[in-house]
């Protein structure tokens, strides 16, 4: 055996895809017009193994939505030496370490089993043609030929059990000689990411958070994070929409401990993710708040406001969360209080809010979580409180296109209320329409004369909406804005297509947007 590993590493070893982590997501190999989204994910930090040496780490994962194929991303981000992957596999879990016999396929780099990883950068495996079940265990085995260093990238919290055995059992259906969480715990090591080719999917929502988001305080091996209830509710609701944990235990916006910042590893962690149109942004903020130095509201209201404006940047919707209680008292609490009052706001720039502060307080005493939800230590939700966390969230957020209700009064379109491409909203005396033409252009006519053209024709603009918020938005097919009325912040507004021809949003204070 170490004859053999000597010739390995002395051998032209692949090197694939070694590239900051903080790059953009791609096939290996050859392009490919094949949309990748991601099914499972974890947030890479540091784990306290001692490192492997001539050994085989069976991983295992929980997918959220299936496919026809698979890739994997293995991270050596905070290695400080290259990192050696001599073999890996994929399979369907049996049960424990065990995979299902003839599930297994081999797992390559550039064509090849072996790759090279050098330290701060990762790999992307090529596409392995497997099918992966949703709402499955999928069995990820790596294994390492010579010794890599203590304190591994990974995910400390993994509440997942890990297998580690002597040798290359990487193909091994039994992992014979497997011992679980024999070095580190129940951690990941190198692997962040598995995803799948699925042409009903519509995208993936990453969960973006700290031990809430991580599930703390649920049963290890049970998958009961409130990400992963999330998960089914979609899939139970027919929608094809992976979920990606990016939880990190004590991570906050500011300061490297748990993991790098909030604010620095958000690019790689939630907008750079594969397939990602959504991002949750959880609890980090309460780590800054839970604390000898707390954070002030405004200046986590600023954090918040950061994030959303990079999400939005890149046309990635924000959904932001309220922050949960922890029995704070004094200024603590009211910094919370401020917080998750800019997070109920109308204004506060976010597509969806997740209140997860109302949803797991109690109604008695919304400093404190309700006891049926405490898991005892009155700042992370047990699995009661987690599964109802996951309920909380109205799930027409996570809808590629927003909802729309067809006008219920002539000349009008009330909240909510919109029509698609091809259809038209008449005034009430019929002589004006307001139209979402097939060219992808909002328009006023009359007699079919352009009275005014909101500029988008040749777009892909798909329907009109008159948002909650007072906004008259136009979305294409990805549910991207297409234009907008540039009127946020006027909950109850509604537009009006006039017998004059004039097109009016009015509050009940009068009209603040016209186009003449």
């Amino acid at each position: 055996m170490k004859r053999w590993i000597r010739v390995l590493l002395q051998a032209v070893l692949v090197v694939v895809i070694v590239m900051p982590d903080t790059t953009h997501y791609f096939a290996q190999g050859t392009a490919s017009a094949a949309s990748w989204t991601g099914t499972w994910s974890m947030a890479p930090s540091i784990t306290d193994d001692s490192g492997f040496n001539n050994q085989t780490v069976r991983q295992i994962v929980r997918t959220s939505i299936g496919g026809i194929s698979a890739r994997i991303r293995v991270s050596n981000l905070y290695g400080t030496t290259p990192l050696v992957i001599g073999n890996a596999r994929i399979a369907r879990r049996a049960q424990g370490q065990q995979a299902v016999t003839g599930s297994d396929r081999a797992i390559t780099f550039g064509g090849q089993p072996n790759v090279t990883i050098a330290a701060g950068a990762s790999a992307v495996s090529d596409p392995v043609v497997f099918q992966v079940p949703a709402l499955s265990d999928v069995a990820i085995s790596l294994y390492f030929p010579s010794q890599t260093p203590s304190r591994s990238t990974g995910h400390v919290d993994g509440l997942q059990d890990a297998y580690i055995a002597s040798g290359d059992v990487s193909a091994d259906p039994v992992f014979s000689g497997g011992i679980a969480n024999s070095t580190g715990g129940q951690s990941y090591y190198f692997l962040t990411n598995l995803d799948v080719l699925n042409d009903a999917a519509t995208g993936s929502v990453v969960a973006f958070g700290a031990s809430i988001t991580d599930g703390l305080a649920s049963s290890a091996n049970s998958n009961r994070r409130w990400p992963n209830r999330l998960a089914v509710r979609l899939q139970q609701a027919g929608m094809t929409v992976g979920v990606l944990n990016k939880g990190i235990s004590g991570n906050n916006f500011f300061t490297d401990s748990a993991g790098q910042a909030g604010l620095t590893r958000f690019a790689r962690d939630a907008l750079q993710q594969p397939g990602a149109k959504w991002v949750i942004i959880s609890d980090n903020a309460i780590n800054t708040l839970n604390t000898d130095t707390p954070s002030t509201a405004p200046q986590l209201i600023s954090a918040l406001q950061q994030l959303i404006e990079r999400a939005h940047r890149v046309n990635i919707k924000v959904i932001c969360s309220t922050l949960t209680p922890f029995s704070a008292t004094g200024d603590i609490e009211a910094a919370r209080q401020q917080v998750n009052a800019f997070v109920l706001n109308s204004t506060n720039g976010c597509d969806a809010v997740l209140d997860q502060a109302q949803a797991v307080s109690d109604p008695a005493n919304t400093a404190a979580l309700l006891p049926a939800y405490d898991s005892g230590d009155h700042l992370h939700p047990n699995e009661a409180g987690l599964q109802a966390i996951a309920n909380a969230l109205d799930l027409d957020a996570l809808a590629v296109l927003p909802p729309i209700r067809a006008p219920s009064a002539c000349g009008q379109l009330a909240p909510g209320q919109g029509f698609a491409r091809g259809q038209k909203l008449s005034s009430c005396d019929n002589r004006f329409n307001l139209n979402m033409q097939a060219d992808g252009d909002l328009t006023v006519t009359q007699s079919g004369t352009t009275l005014w053209s909101a500029g988008t024709k040749g777009s892909a603009a798909a329907e009109v909406r008159m948002q909650e918020n007072g906004n008259l938005v136009t979305f294409d097919s990805d549910g991207t804005p297409v234009w907008e009325s540039g009127t946020p912040g006027n909950d109850g507004a509604y537009t009006h297509m006039q017998n004059d021809g004039n097109l009016v949003i009015y509050t009940r204070s009068g009209a603040i947007w016209a186009y003449r």
